[in-house]
């Protein structure tokens, strides 16, 4: 497969919930392309299963492979729905590399439950670190961007929930479907600062993420969804890799974009063409 090559030497990509799954590729994709990288994430120290979080092994391996590619990389243990967490990270990142230039907001869990059924505290774990995590990394590296006026980019992860109701995923599909309403907004409002914020709708794909809650929940709740709404992938190979997900935020902070703003880019298999 012939892919594209993009140039993003000198410049910083801060990109949360780095550790593992889809941030670690969009990390490791951006550093392959000349990057270097500011890595946020709440990492444990062990495996827990219900926390969603990477643990300190995976960060370890993201690290390692973004190192590989020659890039440098600074780590940050960041809770992205604590603003003063983010804060204190986006100036740790440009007190070690001087500048942030692209935006990747990937932080973000899935949870099963009826909307009649979840409790507050599930509801509010999900839209917290779905829609508020980017909310508040998009508020204060805008503002920096504001200030510089030099122009950046903001590529935020919704997902192909964000356009269509999930069964037994509700509270997760209403913090996908916020997602594409800030990043609409967002560009309205940065517009001016020659900023551009976009936003990219996977469809189920191969990440620890998934596979640890379907191990939690079991199967239930995706043979339902799968019922309801069809295959994650027309083209019958299942769920899609990382890296595919990773070449549209490539292209979206990229100069080939330069006029795309305020996008949702479906990366979905035809998931959302049934």
């Amino acid at each position: 497969m012939n892919l594209p090559s993009y140039d993003f030497s000198d410049q910083v990509v801060l990109v949360t919930g780095a550790a593992r799954g889809m941030g670690r590729s969009h990390a490791v994709k951006f550093a392959e392309h000349g990057a270097d990288i500011v890595a946020l994430d709440l990492y444990e120290d062990t495996d827990n299963l219900e926390t969603h979080r990477a643990n300190s092994d995976d960060l370890d391996e993201m690290l390692s492979s973004v190192e590989e590619t020659g890039a440098d990389v600074l780590p940050v243990k960041t809770d992205v729905t604590d603003e003063s967490d983010v804060e204190e990270a986006i100036e740790a990142a440009i007190d070690e590399f001087g500048r942030i230039d692209v935006l990747v907001n990937n932080a973000g869990i899935g949870d099963f439950g009826l909307l009649t059924e979840v409790s507050e505290e599930e509801w509010d774990a999900v839209l917290d670190v779905n829609l508020k995590g980017v909310w508040l990394c998009s508020k204060h590296v805008g503002k920096y961007f504001m200030e510089r006026n030099e122009g950046g980019k903001i590529v935020s992860t919704s997902s192909t929930t964000g356009i269509v109701g999930q069964h037994g995923m509700g509270h997760y599909s209403a913090s996908k479907h916020g997602v594409i309403g800030l990043t609409k907004s967002l560009a309205l409002e940065l517009a001016e600062y020659d900023v551009n914020v976009n936003c990219v709708l996977p469809t189920g794909t191969n990440t620890p993420g998934v596979e640890e809650t379907s191990r939690v929940y079991g199967s239930e709740y995706v043979e339902k969804a799968a019922e309801l709404s069809g295959p994650w992938n027309i083209f019958g190979t299942g769920a899609i890799e990382p890296e595919q997900v990773s070449e549209a935020f490539l292209w979206l902070a990229s100069d080939a974009a330069r006029y795309v703003t305020g996008a949702a880019l479906p990366v979905d298999a035809g998931f959302t063409i049934k």
